[in-house]
């Protein structure tokens, strides 16, 4: 009895000591960084332009997880935020909630941007635009490159944003896939970039991009069409010289006017209308 009250003084006072030592060693102050630091003029105007209306959140400093760490990739230039983001509000934002109703992009829209500075170059020599990630994120590259001056140049970045939103909206209200991979079966390959982009239009497709997948043909396809005028695109369905790929190009154009009028009540071409009068706007302001 006595040897066992010994040996459980002992446990307690080991436990006592073990205790006192683990709170000396605590550090009196705590090493982590609970200040919210001060937002800038283009915070806050990211905030009142998409976090407020839309919940979007803006990504323009440079954060290690929300890119490829296995590419050289780095953060925009401070002053090309912001005309980057006014394209993305104009011509993207604006153009759907005239169209499509003031809470269209407040219920359907990606909840992260990430600005990416330079190019996305791949191994296969080809270069990526943008990604769209589970239908939450949207990265965006080569933000520093954007002259809103420069119709093409806005073109190219705006048509970016284009397919990626086609990408979220198929995501949640999926178009007929059986009805598409119909009208081009064969015209598909992981090998799209070796094909000159005429020859893709004289096989059905809009773009050479289009033909890795009927999804990518699918976003292409809506994508091209709104980033042009109605006398731009006919000026390249006119271009076609092959007559079966130009019926199928128009097949795929009416399947996607179809979409957005049987999904989401839109009609395609007075959304493809407001996008290029607000491209103007962008371009001349």
């Amino acid at each position: 009895m006595k040897i066992a009250k010994i040996y459980k003084a002992a446990l307690i006072s080991g436990v006592l000591l073990l205790s006192s030592c683990a709170h000396e060693d605590q550090p009196k102050e705590s090493w982590l960084d609970f200040s919210v630091p001060n937002k800038t003029d283009l915070d806050k105007w990211l905030d009142s332009s998409f976090l407020d209306p839309y919940n979007i959140h803006v990504y323009y400093l440079w954060n290690q997880n929300l890119v490829d760490n296995n590419k050289y990739l780095y953060p925009p230039q401070g002053n090309k935020v912001q005309p980057a983001m006014q394209v993305v509000k104009k011509i993207w934002i604006d153009s759907y909630t005239t169209i499509g109703g003031a809470d269209f992009v407040k219920k359907i829209a990606p909840r992260e941007f990430v600005l990416v500075g330079g190019v996305n170059l791949n191994t296969n020599g080809t270069v990526t635009l943008g990604l769209a990630e589970a239908g939450q994120k949207i990265t965006l590259f080569q933000v520093d490159n954007l002259n809103k001056k420069n119709r093409a140049n806005v073109t190219q970045f705006i048509h970016t944003i284009q397919h990626e939103y086609v990408h979220i909206l198929n995501q949640t209200k999926p178009f007929d896939e059986q009805a598409w991979a119909k009208i081009t079966p064969s015209g598909y390959t992981t090998s799209w970039y070796t094909a000159a982009i005429a020859t893709s239009r004289n096989l059905g497709f809009i773009t050479s991009y289009a033909r890795l997948s009927i999804y990518e043909d699918f976003a292409e396809t809506a994508a091209t069409i709104l980033t042009s005028s109605k006398a731009e695109y006919d000026a390249i369905l006119a271009g076609v010289t092959d007559a079966t790929a130009k019926a199928n190009l128009k097949a795929k154009e009416a399947l996607v006017v179809k979409y957005y009028k049987d999904a989401y009540n839109i009609d395609f071409y007075a959304l493809r209308d407001e996008a290029q009068k607000n491209t103007d706007f962008v371009i001349n302001n």
